[in-house]
């Protein structure tokens, strides 16, 4: 069934996910009611409101770690050991959530965010079929958007950002040797004009690519001014 089988959109805040998930639903993937424009997400964020409101932050509450997935973060083995009935829980929770928001099967659905690889294994577990994008971008041009950007404020220095940045390279290494479906893509080859990476990935996830579209979308000044969607 088409609602088991999502797009998921992670990595690290400040490398792209917005740009890319605005990328994929514009190839026509549905993604259900997303937060809009912001200062530092000029094109929108692309995120389903209900999921991260009602679900990812109160589930990174209950572990005790910060909600906006900065620091604490939260015990890997601790989320792998979940129970199967939260795991079920989390499902039915997901599937419930979008269709009320009017999803209805006919197309692919994806939710983007960032957060997700910092509690992988629940989402993998409820969503075994999914097909994951992890956005990737160098590690110290992250750090740089996250010493600019207002709401990352957990750290004050860039050695500290660049642990955490650490802490996610971890998790996508987790998540390759569990065997999840991975895409990556790195933004900035959009930004200097490749689409073949995304334009390859579109395809390979059964979407249709559209080139005008994507190119009309992609806005180097906001990558490059410190401004990059998260």
């Amino acid at each position: 069934m088409m609602i088991e089988k999502p797009i998921f959109i992670t990595g690290c805040a400040r490398s792209g996910t917005s740009m890319t998930a605005g990328i994929v639903q514009l190839c026509g993937a549905w993604g259900g009611d997303t937060f809009g424009t912001t200062r530092y997400n000029k094109k929108g964020m692309f995120e389903n409101k209900d999921i991260r409101q009602n679900f990812t932050k109160p589930y990174l509450r209950s572990l005790g770690v910060d909600p906006l997935g900065q620091h604490p973060l939260p015990d890997i083995d601790t989320v792998k050991l979940t129970t199967q009935a939260t795991v079920d829980k989390w499902f039915r929770n997901i599937c419930d959530t979008i269709k009320k928001q009017g999803y209805n099967g006919n197309q692919q659905w994806y939710y983007k965010g960032a957060k997700m690889c910092l509690f992988w294994p629940l989402w993998a577990r409820a969503f075994p079929e999914a097909r994951w994008i992890i956005v990737r971008r160098k590690s110290e041009d992250i750090v740089k958007s996250c010493l600019k950007t207002g709401f990352m404020k957990k750290f004050k220095k860039a050695e500290g950002w660049m642990w955490w940045v650490d802490q996610h390279k971890d998790r996508f290494l987790e998540m390759e040797e569990a065997g999840c479906d991975i895409h990556y893509i790195w933004p900035q080859k959009m930004i200097d004009f490749d689409l073949s990476e995304m334009k390859k990935t579109i395809e390979t996830l059964g979407l249709k690519w559209d080139k005008d579209k994507a190119e009309s979308f992609i806005e180097p000044a906001y990558w490059s001014g410190g401004q990059s969607d998260g």
